[in-house]
């Protein structure tokens, strides 16, 4: 079907301004005609709320810590894990025992040595200090010091992502002296290529980082100055990077046209995926929605690809599955499960028994009023009623872990297969509010727990499940679009809006 075109023409701001975003002289600020950049300015969408690595978050969040802080794993622009302060580890036989070694050259920028006492104080504060990713140690009984340059991380259960989780948040390495300080919230100390400038850094509007003397691994600093640029709105950042002020950032569709027009470059990747998230599976306030076959109905109510093409320019790829293509739980066959078929969701409702008797509340997600209006208009094509509510708010995640919604529209990440599952299917997700679950997706999902280094393809079973039962709506997987100046060298980052900062170099 072809939308209306005021739906056409108004919402294309979606993606980036959901996800987030950089500046400050420009990556050759200063610098000699022809002479290689020394600083690097990056627009992001917000400022950090506290440097206690504890308190990182992931994703696009996590790039500001990478600039003071190491982790224990590097994680590469593919998503392969490499050694970073950790130089190998490996499990016990059972998986339940993850034995590190670590580097014995690395200091912390207030002189402090890195070594097994200070990954242990680090992996502790983490669990204990009730950040945003806590739940990434959560299978975390206790870390013991074998020797200087050796811990063993011991597990209640088997955790498959533990080696991702240590390259993300929970791989954070600060100075143990300054661990659960007041001073640490405000200037980050760690092992990373970069300290900050705090004469020189204002809150909510730019942090400058200088390149740290002695720092180990001179590969991974590639700048002399760092400046992260707070630019929260799109339009800002548009301007920022057209007239030089920033070297890159992330935009939307729709500014990315003026970006392009200024001969910006773009590196774009699938990231997240948007679509209406069927939560109250068990009909608790919602009784419609106990029923597979309304849930199926909604999902053929859409009209994926004119969707994508009409209000997001064609950025991104129609999908029915929750589950990303690097998660190795993709499979082809779910990619087009639920194709655009009005007639079959209608044929549904009425085999239901809730024929003309659907309404769906959900809250509105600022920045997607009009995609909302458009899965308005098609779901009402099949006699189903979508209802759009208040914004979304500060308190959103405490009103999804409280069943205030039955359904919502949004945009999420696409992870390694646990941490997907953990966001979205398993009872203790946050997205699965309603603690929805069966024996034979516990099952499932169990096996993925245990299955090594094939959990992706198992997890391709639990993919499987929550498509046939329509636990979820997808529509597409949304192109993330990064756009930089000719200063500078870009690399994507797998399942990350923006690159990590060991991606970007100094164009030749």
């Amino acid at each position: 079907m072809k939308l209306g075109p005021k739906a056409a023409a108004a919402a294309l701001v979606l993606s980036a301004s959901l996800a987030l975003t950089a500046c400050g002289g420009g990556a050759g600020a200063g610098s000699n005609a022809g002479a290689a950049p020394t600083a690097l300015t990056l627009g992001t969408l917000r400022d950090i709320t506290s440097w206690d690595p504890a308190q990182a978050h992931v994703g696009h969040a996590l790039q500001p810590y990478q600039a003071a802080y190491d982790t224990l794993i590097l994680r590469e622009p593919d998503g392969k894990l490499s050694p970073m302060l950790a130089t190998k580890w490996k499990y016990n036989a059972t998986n339940t025992k993850l034995t590190v070694d670590l580097r014995t050259d690395v200091t912390f920028s207030d002189g402090a040595k890195f070594d097994a006492e200070a990954a242990k104080a680090n992996l502790d504060h983490f669990k204990k200090a009730n950040g945003p990713q806590m739940a990434q140690l959560a299978s975390v009984s206790d870390v013991a010091v074998v020797d200087a340059d050796t811990i063993d991380i011991n597990l209640t259960a088997t955790e498959p992502a533990l080696e991702y989780f240590l390259s993300q948040a929970a791989g954070l390495m600060g100075s143990p002296q300054s661990l659960g300080t007041d001073a640490i919230k405000t200037v980050p100390v760690g092992s990373g290529p970069y300290v900050m400038d705090k004469a020189a850094s204002v809150k909510d509007s730019q942090t400058v980082f200088t390149a740290r003397e002695g720092y180990w691994n001179k590969d991974l600093q590639k700048y002399k100055k760092l400046t992260l640029k707070i630019l929260t709105d799109p339009t800002a950042r548009t301007n920022a990077l057209v007239s030089g002020q920033i070297d890159a950032t992330l935009l939307d569709p729709k500014n990315g046209k003026q970006a392009e027009g200024a001969k910006m470059k773009l590196e774009t990747n699938q990231v997240d995926w948007s679509g209406l998230l069927l939560l109250d599976r068990a009909g608790t306030k919602n009784p419609a929605l106990a029923n597979v076959k309304v849930r199926q109905a909604i999902n053929y109510a859409f009209d994926r690809k004119t969707i994508l093409d009409q209000v997001m320019l064609g950025q991104g790829t129609p999908t029915s599955q929750p589950f990303g293509k690097d998660s190795g739980a993709w499979t082809e066959e779910l990619e087009n499960y639920y194709s655009y078929d009005p007639a079959k969701a209608k044929q549904l409702l009425k085999d239901s028994g809730f024929e003309g008797n659907v309404t769906i509340d959900v809250p509105t997600l600022p920045g997607a009023e009009t995609l909302i209006s458009v899965l308005q208009q098609q779901l009402a094509d099949v006699g189903i009623t979508l209802k759009p509510g208040a914004a979304i708010t500060n308190t959103f995640t405490a009103d999804v872990a409280a069943q205030k919604y039955h359904a919502l529209f949004f945009n999420l990440f696409q992870g390694e297969p646990t941490v997907a599952i953990d966001q979205i299917v398993s009872t203790k997700a946050l997205y699965n509010p309603f603690k929805n679950t069966t024996p034979e997706l516990e099952a499932k999902i169990q096996a993925v727990r245990t299955g090594g280094e094939d959990a992706g393809k198992l997890a391709q079973n639990v993919n499987k499940y929550v498509v046939e039962q329509a636990w979820f709506a997808p529509l597409f997987r949304v192109n993330q679009m990064y756009y930089h100046n000719d200063k500078v060298n870009v690399t994507p980052q797998a399942q990350q809006a923006v690159p990590s900062i060991y991606n970007y170099s100094p164009a030749k």
